[in-house]
């Protein structure tokens, strides 16, 4: 039996106690002017930069997202736009912060966040999130976390997956603060995924190190990695507020009397233990207040210069060290020749070292272009 295109042959005599109603016409769009597909457009990197040194932060958002692109056509554009934005960057004040899980870093971030923007600043606030290593998805939850900054008409914030490559993040998080402060930011947060690996990274690309901690969880200097601390130019006691004030800051003299037991900074700073509330704002402009006078002390003894080109420099390194591993990998050839060289090391045909050297002297040997 034969039906015709919109007939449905579940309504056959055959097909008993089936039945198949008729479908109803789609109803009519709301608004008959919006176009059903908007391409974006594709901007060049002069027009990126125009907008950029402009303060357009859409066109600055979406610089960004061609950073964080590991496409080659979006690369080559956003390097052309970081290099032609290199001579208007430099002038903000950047700060990296980091602390435990549920030390209140993004509360903290808003509260002084928020001072700061009061007070005229320019704030854009770079948070490195952590990534589920199976799915790769990430939560991205800083925006949401911090409901009145995110609104906050001279504020950006802008989250960043880690996506299991926190080396790669890092190197884009210090090309988007180039892109920031040549949007006209003048100070710049830099929030890290937590007590880890990470702080290495944001350290090496940041002026200050604020370290966040929490009072009345036990032992308050049990399980601080020692780096960590040496890191720090300084410590705020968060949530010092209502029954946990004097646990802060009983945790406060301890940590200032901890800082003391380290080596020296190479700055000549010797690093400070303040207590806040990021809920009832109390001593969140005494930390601001360390930060700006930090900044006039290393200025002052010029290490702030010092510490920026050394930046410039280990990000180089480390640049070459990444492209030198994607390129090495990515070899057709090599990816060949690894296969096979796993297989005889497993078998105990050859040895680690050995197997490394003749795939390197073969990379580098002229032989792979």
């Amino acid at each position: 039996m034969h039906y015709k295109h919109n007939d449905h042959p579940e309504n056959d005599p055959n097909y008993k106690g089936l039945s198949v109603n008729e479908g109803v016409e789609s109803a009519p769009m709301v608004n008959p002017y919006m176009q059903l597909t908007r391409k974006r457009k594709h901007f060049s990197a002069a027009e990126f930069v125009e907008g950029i040194l402009g303060g357009d932060i859409t066109m600055l958002s979406q610089a960004v997202t061609l950073v964080e692109s590991s496409l080659p056509e979006h690369q080559q554009v956003a390097q052309e736009v970081i290099e032609k934005c290199l001579p208007y960057a430099g002038n903000a004040i950047r700060m990296g912060i980091t602390g435990v899980p549920g030390a209140g870093k993004s509360t903290f971030i808003e509260a002084l966040g928020m001072h700061l923007v009061r007070q005229g600043r320019k704030l854009a606030v770079l948070a490195i999130d952590p990534s589920i290593e199976r799915s790769k998805g990430s939560i991205l939850g800083d925006k949401t976390r911090m409901e009145e900054l995110s609104v906050a008409k001279n504020a950006f914030i802008r989250p960043s997956p880690s996506a299991g490559s926190l080396g790669g993040v890092a190197r884009k998080t210090r090309e988007n603060i180039i892109l920031c402060e040549a949007a006209g930011f003048d100070t710049i947060f830099v929030e890290t995924v937590g007590v880890g690996q990470s702080e290495t990274s944001v350290h090496s690309m940041v002026d200050f190190f604020l370290l966040i901690q929490l009072a009345g969880t036990g032992d308050e200097l049990q399980g601080i990695k020692r780096g960590i601390m040496e890191m720090a130019d300084g410590i705020a006691i968060n949530k010092c507020d209502g029954s946990n004030t004097d646990k802060a800051r009983v945790a406060k003299t301890q940590y200032q009397n901890a800082l003391h037991l380290f080596p020296p900074h190479d700055s000549g700073w010797s690093p400070e233990a303040i207590t806040c509330s990021s809920v009832e704002l109390n001593g969140i402009p005494e930390v601001w207040n360390m930060v700006e006078r930090y900044i006039e002390f290393v200025k002052a003894n010029d290490y702030f210069e010092h510490k920026r080109n050394s930046q410039s420099k280990y990000w180089m390194y480390e640049t070459i060290n990444d492209q030198l591993k994607a390129n090495f990998y990515q070899n057709s050839e090599i990816q060949n020749l690894l296969i096979d060289s796993e297989k005889r090391v497993l078998s105990n045909e050859l040895s680690s070292f050995i197997a490394a050297k003749n795939l390197l002297d073969k990379y580098f040997g002229g032989m792979i272009k």
